[in-house]
């Protein structure tokens, strides 16, 4: 179901994928910082959980919403995020974060600001800019408190394999589930989309489930 949220400057689209019995729980999804709500893994991933009980919620970031390529300053994408999770939160208390990539990212920074969330699910965790592994995005993450699952395929050139475990293994609430072979989109040689999108969907209604409560 289309719909908008309000936020500090204006509005932006977003959409609720809902399942046909109701649910307690629920998943707000950020896209990535090239795409918008409407990317076709952020709808696949949507309506497969939708289909396991589980809510799940995309939206644009004021950038995608007015089509600009460049996304904006860090500080309006938390701010719209929040504004965001804010409104969903009233609806599904029992709140999951994440998203792909920058989307993921995100929720991360507001989650660690103190944002109130079950859990964050990360499709592909940009560590670090592609053949910047000196430039990590970890400091934040030593101060969520919230259970985090990193989804991330083994040839990402955003995350390298060995800092990705390392960085993981040092945040007592994380938990990674690496796709082998797959790069930052998670496609795979080889292997079929569908398949892929299987195993991140099982992991990822798993972690909700394990949560959830």
């Amino acid at each position: 179901m289309r719909t908008s949220f309000k936020w500090d400057s204006g509005e932006v689209s977003g959409v609720w994928h809902r399942p046909a019995g109701g649910a307690s729980s629920g998943l707000m999804l950020g896209h990535g910082a090239s795409s918008n709500m409407n990317a076709r893994i952020l709808v696949d991933i949507a309506d497969a959980l939708a289909s396991r009980g589980i809510a799940v919620v995309g939206f644009n970031f004021p950038y995608a919403e007015v089509g600009r390529r460049v996304p904006d300053p860090q500080p309006r994408l938390e701010a719209c995020f929040r504004a965001v999770a804010t409104s969903v939160s009233e609806e599904i208390p029992r709140l999951f974060l994440g998203g792909k990539s920058m989307g993921g990212r995100i929720a991360s920074h507001i989650a660690a600001d103190g944002f109130p969330t079950r859990g964050l699910v990360f499709f592909g965790y940009p560590l670090h800019p592609p053949g910047k592994p000196d430039r990590l995005r970890d400091a934040h993450l030593k101060r969520i408190s919230a259970p985090m699952l990193f989804l991330q395929g083994t040839r990402d050139t955003f995350a390298t394999p060995e800092l990705l475990r390392r960085t993981v293994a040092s945040l007592r609430t994380a938990k990674l589930v690496e796709i082998e072979g797959g790069d930052h989109s998670f496609k795979v040689p080889g292997r079929a989309s569908a398949d892929v999108l299987t195993e991140l969907i099982d992991a990822a209604a798993q972690f909700i489930a394990e949560h959830g409560h």
